[in-house]
């Protein structure tokens, strides 16, 4: 396996694990957030106290973009089309991240750092924000994917160098 493969194969892994662990918080974590607030928002953060689920971001969103950065390097000369399908995944992997800066960490911190008491129905509204927007997060991170397929089966189509 080329260099080429070997780093789109790591970008595509990558992506695929944010995007299923993304799929994952909405179908399972999301539910039991907003199961019965107040007392679910204060067991999520109970159960947080260790490590949440940006402590898994924190590592393999950086670990996306630079192994998409990375495979865009290696097959920068596989030509046009897989140069611009490195690119794109890149720009999409980059933009997941600027949106969960902007959009979700304000949320997540409504959620599960203010005072339940006082802002209850912040933390509700909050939650369904969060809830509606993670499916776009989501859909961002597929075409991620999409893209760093469309490349590896470019750079797979072409001809070994013989040696």
């Amino acid at each position: 396996m080329t260099l080429r493969k070997l780093s789109l194969a790591l970008a595509i892994s990558l992506a695929a694990g944010l995007l299923f662990t993304n799929i994952y918080t909405s179908v399972v974590d999301a539910r039991n957030w907003g199961a019965n607030i107040p007392s679910s928002i204060q067991t999520t953060r109970d159960y947080f106290k260790a490590a949440n689920p940006g402590t898994f971001y924190r590592i393999f969103s950086p670990a996306n973009q630079v192994a998409g950065l990375l495979a865009l390097i290696l097959c920068w000369r596989a030509g046009k089309r897989v140069r611009i399908y490195c690119a794109i995944a890149l720009v999409f992997a980059v933009g997941t991240d600027m949106l969960t800066f902007a959009y979700f960490y304000p949320r997540n911190d409504i959620m599960f750092k203010s005072p339940i008491a006082t802002n209850l129905e912040a933390i509700k509204t909050a939650l369904e924000q969060w809830r509606s927007m993670n499916w776009f997060r989501s859909l961002i991170c597929a075409v991620t994917l999409v893209f760093d397929f469309l490349a590896l089966n470019l750079v797979a189509g072409k001809a070994e160098p013989s040696k």
